[in-house]
């Protein structure tokens, strides 16, 4: 099966920086760099009237920081962070960067960057693909098939989201929000920000908890007016 392209564009003050991140591009098959922008706002308007997948993005601009820039996006796309400071990797990893490259960065690395983002795209697209009765996670090095049926609950744990199956536990690397994209609305519902539960596997609630046989779920409190049936 042939590696769908993801649809780039990179953001950085410096334009020798963005000569490298254009060369580094144009070796990886899976990756259009469509345009390059010295300026973060013309980009912005870029944004609104194109399809973007992944953002190479500089945090140290002079109008605005590369954080400030990725958070005054409603809908954004995947973001790499290009720097040559490290104090911000915290935050931006808070902001589910997928990766931060550290200036001078070479072709491996950006290369790593770069399977990282487009592991992620792919997982993003299986939804679109009418899979609606399974799924694949990656556990190791390994893609793992998850039946919809099977799933009792998922919860996040640490660096890993658990896939409660009917006799099994599955451990992943997929943040609770991309893997909460995989699954469909119709069937599963996002009840915390530490679970997601399948409706149909709902055997009571009250307004503070949900249960799924014997085990108890909370809902948080931002996910009170959530349609449970």
């Amino acid at each position: 099966m042939p590696q769908k392209t993801m649809i780039a564009i990179a953001i950085d003050d410096e334009p020798i920086a963005l000569e490298i991140i254009k060369s580094h591009a144009s070796k990886v098959p899976f990756v259009e760099l469509d345009e390059i922008f010295t300026d973060a706002f013309a980009a912005i308007g870029y944004l609104q009237h194109n399809k973007v997948d992944l953002i190479f993005l500089d945090i140290k601009m002079p109008d605005i920081s590369g954080i400030d820039f990725l958070k005054s996006l409603s809908n954004p796309p995947m973001v790499v962070f290009t720097t040559a400071y490290t104090e911000h990797a915290v935050q931006s990893f808070e902001l589910d960067a997928v990766d931060y490259l550290l200036k001078p960065f070479s072709l491996s690395r950006f290369l790593k960057a770069c399977n990282k983002a487009h592991e992620l795209y792919n997982l993003r697209n299986q939804k679109q693909e009418a899979k609606t009765d399974f799924i694949f996670v990656k556990d190791g090095y390994e893609q793992i098939k998850v039946e919809l049926k099977e799933i009792m609950y998922v919860e996040a744990s640490g660096n890993y989201t658990q896939i409660q199956l009917k006799d099994k536990l599955v451990s992943t690397r997929i943040t609770i929000n991309d893997l909460a994209e995989l699954l469909p609305r119709t069937d599963f519902i996002r009840c915390h920000r530490a679970f997601i539960v399948p409706k149909n596997k709902i055997s009571k609630f009250d307004r503070s908890q949900i249960w799924i046989g014997e085990k108890i779920i909370p809902i948080g409190a931002t996910y009170n007016g959530i349609q449970l049936t």
